[in-house]
């Protein structure tokens, strides 16, 4: 079963997010191929529990980051 087969979480949290973000960068330099940077970590965050909190944000941009990189481990 190759990488891009495996069923790859969804970021629900920053430690999750990390170690997708990790793994996915382990296989890619296995494979020996370059991926586009993953989205920054924000740093904006009032930690309030906003309605679209910039969190929410970067973990949607993060499963999309992981969505794209799949594709090119395929």
């Amino acid at each position: 079963m190759s990488f891009a087969d495996k069923d790859l979480p969804v970021p629900v949290d920053l430690a999750s997010a990390q170690a997708l973000i990790a793994a996915v960068q382990l296989e890619a330099a296995a494979q020996r191929l370059a991926l586009r940077v993953p989205p920054p970590e924000p740093t904006t965050c009032c930690g309030r529990g906003c309605n679209g909190c910039v969190w929410e944000g970067w973990l949607a941009a993060v499963a999309y980051w992981r969505d794209e990189a799949t594709l090119l481990l395929a």
